[in-house]
């Protein structure tokens, strides 16, 4: 099966440059970036499929942070998106902060070829699973309050409901 792109962000040469071999027999396009400073004006120009973003930049830093960072950014930006977090320096509490925060998978350097294959298979098929209409409902809900600030009463309006039919909504789904 042929994906369209898949974004790259890894401070490494050589990881990129090796990624890009391996992905290009799957992806139509492979975009490389070293650094995460551009890779939301990335997202927003590409029609990106997936994204595999390494967890440290900083020379001499390995505590995950700046990938848990960029994570976060990429999640509020493009909440479906399917992300790999991929790192030299990966632990189970790293991993499982890295889940929580919604990565689709974490991948320790060196990697193995068909084990990241599988992983990117996987996130796609996760994104394809169908969900239950209230959980969706309950997202959209969501939503519409983080984009109203948190303000119940535009977010009713915003979604042409009243404010009890989204605390109903949200309460039923709990």
């Amino acid at each position: 099966m042929m994906y369209k792109s898949i974004l790259v962000i890894d401070d490494n040469e050589g990881v990129r440059i090796s990624l890009k071999y391996l992905l290009k027999k799957t992806f139509e396009n492979v975009i490389t970036l070293d650094s995460p400073e551009n890779c939301l004006q990335v997202l927003e120009k590409q029609d990106i499929s997936i994204v595999i973003l390494d967890m440290n930049f900083s020379l001499g830093l390995n505590t995950g942070n700046e990938g848990l960072f960029w994570l976060d950014k990429i999640k509020k930006s493009h909440p479906k998106l399917p992300v790999i977090l991929f790192t030299a320096y990966g632990d189970i509490e790293l991993a499982v902060r890295g889940v929580k925060a919604g990565a689709s998978d974490f991948v320790v350097k060196p990697w193995d070829n068909t084990k990241l294959m599988e992983s990117i298979r996987n996130a796609f098929e996760k994104q394809q699973e169908i969900r239950p209409l209230a959980e969706i409902e309950v997202e959209h809900i969501r939503n519409a309050i983080d984009k109203c600030g948190g303000n119940m009463k535009l977010a009713a309006e915003l979604l042409g409901v009243s404010r009890q039919t989204i605390y109903n909504k949200l309460n039923s789904f709990n």
